[in-house]
């Protein structure tokens, strides 16, 4: 082995490592962060509210009390949780949720999200049909997900539309293409799907 391609070894257990240890990384950074967050800011409350339960240090700052953010945190999902079970407040969310989507300026960019993250996690989800599609040359091929059988509504009835994300990026490609063009992978699951293209084929479907 030269030492040139010693580096790109390493170069490339590198970038795998980092695909790995990023996305465990910002998580538990977020969380610590909000952790944090909540403990710096609790005891002021505590104190205003209740000045005997809070005491203060030699130098006049209020003791912090270590754990008490994560018991908070928790304690508030889980409350926001069952409230969202709750008919009423869902008939609330579901009001909210019609104000915003008809909200002049507004509505674009919550209708836009709202529909995105529903194609991933939602009721609505779209990105649960993996195909390749030939958008390029005659024998090249993308990955990408249909998120409408049909393009009628575009006077293009026998055309799919067809979303072909980016590697290493949250951005991609919406695609009308024929349906000929169009081949449905079976025998791969949409998550392994999205995980080969976006870590640039790195990521080996059988090793998944």
């Amino acid at each position: 082995m030269t030492f040139k391609s010693f580096l790109r070894r390493l170069l490339q257990y590198f970038f795998q490592g980092l695909i790995v240890l990023a996305p465990i990384g910002i998580t538990i950074w977020v969380v610590i962060s909000l952790f944090n967050l909540v403990d710096d800011i609790l005891p002021n409350i505590i104190h205003a509210i209740a000045p005997s339960l809070i005491k203060k240090d030699l130098e006049g700052n209020l003791i912090k009390m270590p754990g008490l953010g994560f018991l908070v945190v928790i304690s508030v999902v889980l409350l926001v949780g069952w409230l969202s079970s709750l008919f009423a407040v869902g008939r609330l969310v579901a009001l909210l949720d019609t104000v915003l989507e008809k909200t002049p300026g507004i509505k674009f960019i919550y209708s836009s999200v709202k529909d995105f993250l529903e194609a991933f996690a939602g009721n609505k989800k779209k990105f649960d049909k993996p195909v390749l599609v030939n958008v390029d040359a005659p024998d090249v091929w993308r990955i990408g997900f249909i998120t409408q059988q049909s393009s009628i509504d575009f006077n293009l009835i026998d055309h799919l539309t067809v979303y072909v994300p980016h590697s290493y990026a949250i951005s991609g490609i919406t695609y009308m293409v024929p349906r000929e063009r169009v081949k449905l992978l079976k025998n791969i699951s949409a998550a392994d799907a999205m995980k080969y293209t976006v870590s640039g084929g790195v990521t080996h479907i059988h090793e998944q």
